[in-house]
């Protein structure tokens, strides 16, 4: 690879992506794509894109181009349920889930890759819903070549994939509405449609729906019935601190074990999430009613994709586990629950 003149660049091999920003036009994309052989006519148009000297190869590569440097890092990078650009663009190559379930990636590693300085890898929030086709992640190295080096150090960290997709597994639900108040029929439930229809959201079927007196052997047993029914429970009411609210040591007496009774998120506190074997059974508390996004919204796509939340991993929630309380809610597009 060689600097040379754009007037002396004719006629030779442009070895690099050559971008245009256009404002006016609302252009930003490759002018000029590594291997055109550039023509007089482009000089002009050359020049006003800034490029008064370009890279033009000349068979002696001293490094590792940014093209190559993306295709090699791409399938190392890319774990399961994770698609990738087949060829770069401008040096960069993008990542998209091949399926809908949360986005998940090692932040340790991704942080040892990145303070590299010369490598660039950023991903979307761990633990974050995906859709099938969402870009997750992109990369590049930031100069036009690198040192042999680096490609070797980033191979070592990319040892095992860095970035995936687990889908969603859990297809049925049944909802548990404890509340002597809701049984006698002195209020009306209000918990059911709203949860109902965040499920739905994930494509969740609603199998069973109860409405049960504060009694504690009725909800221990309705716990256990209900888990034979789906692939997940959630309860509703009981989990505040009132003599009445016996929610989550009922889930505890039916065989519901759990790390944590409560979270530090709020609003959604004294949210409690155990399991009956590898099924996810929760209590969530009033604040879903009231707030669009709580404990439940944060936790939910990880308990829908089958994955085990323990202690450590709520107590991590803390730090970015107070909601902003915004005017118009933009959540999941939010600091809300990301760390």
């Amino acid at each position: 690879m060689k600097k040379v003149s754009i007037e002396d660049a004719v006629g030779q091999v442009l070895a690099y992506d050559i971008t245009e920003v256009n404002k006016e036009k609302g252009v930003k994309g490759r002018a000029y794509k590594r291997g055109h052989v550039i023509q007089e006519s482009e000089v002009e148009h050359l020049k006003s894109l800034g490029r008064n000297t370009v890279f033009i190869e000349d068979g002696n590569d001293s490094g590792v181009h940014e093209d190559d440097a993306a295709r090699m890092t791409a399938p190392l990078a890319a774990g399961q349920n994770i698609d990738f650009d087949k060829e770069p663009v401008e040096g960069k190559i993008g990542f998209y889930a091949a399926c809908e379930g949360v986005f998940k990636v090692d932040e340790q590693r991704l942080y040892e890759l990145n303070l590299m300085g010369v490598t660039s890898l950023p991903t979307i929030h761990n633990n974050m819903r995906v859709v099938k086709g969402q870009q997750v992640a992109a990369f590049r190295i930031i100069p036009l070549v690198c040192e042999y080096s680096v490609m070797d150090k980033m191979k070592e960290i990319l040892k095992t994939p860095l970035i995936e997709v687990k889908p969603f597994t859990v297809k049925t639900a049944t909802l548990l509405i404890t509340g002597s108040e809701v049984y006698e029929g002195r209020i009306k439930d209000a918990f059911g449609p709203i949860l109902t229809a965040k499920l739905k959201a994930y494509g969740v079927e609603v199998v069973e729906y109860r409405i049960v007196p504060d009694k504690k052997d009725v909800v221990v047993g309705a716990v256990k019935e209900l888990a034979e029914k789906s692939d997940m429970v959630i309860t509703t009411g009981g989990t505040s601190v009132d003599p009445d609210d016996i929610t989550a040591a009922a889930m505890a007496e039916a065989g519901v074990v759990y790390d944590m009774k409560g979270t530090p998120i709020q609003p959604g506190n004294n949210f409690t999430l155990g399991y009956m074997g590898d099924k996810p059974v929760c209590a969530v508390p009033a604040a879903a009613l009231h707030f669009p996004a709580t404990s439940l919204d944060i936790l939910l796509p990880r308990m829908l994709a089958g994955e085990k939340i323990y202690k450590e991993d709520l107590a991590k929630l803390a730090h970015g586990g107070l909601c902003h309380f915004c005017k118009k809610c933009n959540y999941p597009i939010c600091p809300f629950g990301r760390g």
